[in-house]
């Protein structure tokens, strides 16, 4: 199948713009094309209308019917472990890393420059080795005419 994230009830959604920017809801009800009831009972986000170019899909879904109540998305957003889940997920590690780096003063980010700078030569030296000892292999393995 070509697309594996679909606007559907129960999808957790990333909120990327607006007042609750950064946060995860769920989808509880389409209201439209254009928007959709939204719900993060446990992310602090209320129960809201929200236009869809505002929030992007993730893979995570949760099993509830049309118009859930703030409830029972609790239970079953708990059931199914969806803040652990998303914790775990490559995209909110990366969001994490970000708003690290974002917040490193001067000092800090030399320090880390300083460090990367020391890995790039250690790697750059050991693949040179790596090369030079597979090119005297090939001239010693290479037949004399």
């Amino acid at each position: 199948m070509l697309y594996e994230k679909f606007v559907q009830v129960g999808r957790v959604a990333f909120i990327s713009e607006g007042k609750y920017q950064g946060k995860i809801c769920c989808i509880v009800d389409v209201i439209d094309q254009n928007r959709a009831l939204i719900d993060g009972p446990c992310s602090e986000v209320p129960r809201m209308p929200m236009n869809f170019k505002k929030l992007q899909l993730t893979k995570l879904m949760i099993k509830i019917g049309h118009s859930a109540r703030s409830k029972i998305v609790k239970e079953q957003w708990h059931k199914d472990e969806i803040t652990q889940k998303w914790k775990e997920s490559t995209w909110a590690k990366n969001r994490e890393a970000g708003t690290k780096r974002m917040e490193l003063n001067d000092y800090e980010r030399f320090k880390l420059k300083e460090a990367k700078r020391l890995r790039n030569n250690l790697v750059s030296t050991e693949v040179k080795k790596l090369k030079r000892n597979l090119v005297e292999k090939k001239l010693k393995s290479k037949p004399k005419k």
